[in-house]
């Protein structure tokens, strides 16, 4: 194990699910970096960690380039730490009828849903390969097993991040490199769905609702599992939910 800090990425540190990872792994003592496209967003949520005196740093990155991930990385190898996390929490959840998608749109929700993943699981790969240790993490959903009526695109790019992350996992665990996919199966407590869902209030009022930083906690505890008991699959969903 090398005395260098240990650092964990979220690439996709959005304000609800990827804010809510970032708090755990910055509280569980990581040097905590979080990307998303418009880093400028992230310092708020940069200088909340730090004044809890945690080490956070915020960066812009576009997971859909792959020059800007590669230099990502080897930004924070070299001037940070060792990677020992990596979690790709990028969605891309845009309904639309097959019939109004174009091959534009689709390729877009493919490229940010999927191919970052390839690109950010390939960078981490490769820093991780070296040392023998460490663990990815993919935010999946239900598109990622079950594609639904309006969501063609979505799924298709679900089901490829789901099995790129299970191809993954069966090359690189005899590596003791841990990979996971996290299905996030239901409605998550975001602004979004406060103004969208038409049973909100009903459902957060019976815990119906999955709560970020309750579903944050599935990812520490991922990357805490011994190895002779990895996960590699994990559904989340609240008790209320049908499946």
């Amino acid at each position: 194990m090398s005395d260098k800090p240990q650092v964990a990425l979220v690439m996709g540190a959005g304000d609800a699910i990827g804010a809510a990872i970032s708090r755990q792994f910055a509280r569980a003592g990581f040097i905590t970096c979080m990307a998303r496209r418009n880093g400028d967003q992230l310092q708020p949520l940069v200088e909340e960690l730090k004044a809890e005196g945690h080490d956070a740093r915020g960066f812009s990155c576009d997971a859909r380039n792959e020059e800007q991930v590669e230099q990502l990385f080897a930004q924070i190898e070299a001037d940070i730490g060792e990677l020992e996390v990596v979690i790709f929490n990028i969605g891309a959840n845009v309904p639309m009828s097959i019939l109004s998608t174009s091959s534009r749109k689709f390729m877009k929700i493919w490229e940010m849903a999927c191919f970052s993943g390839f690109l950010t699981g390939r960078e981490a790969a490769r820093v991780m390969t070296k040392r023998k240790r460490g663990t990815i993490l993919f935010t999946g959903a239900t598109a990622s097993v079950r594609g639904g009526a309006g969501f063609g695109a979505f799924a298709s790019a679900k089901h490829g991040l789901r099995a790129l992350a299970q191809s993954m996992a069966r090359e690189l665990g005899p590596q003791n490199i841990h990979v996971a996919h996290v299905v996030i199966d239901a409605a998550v407590d975001t602004q979004w769905i406060r103004d969208n869902h038409p049973k909100y209030s009903e459902l957060a009022e019976k815990d119906g609702v999955v709560k970020p930083d309750d579903l944050a906690k599935n990812y520490l505890m991922l990357h805490q599992q011994p190895r002779n008991a990895w996960t590699f699959e994990l559904d989340v969903r609240p008790w209320a939910e049908k499946w």
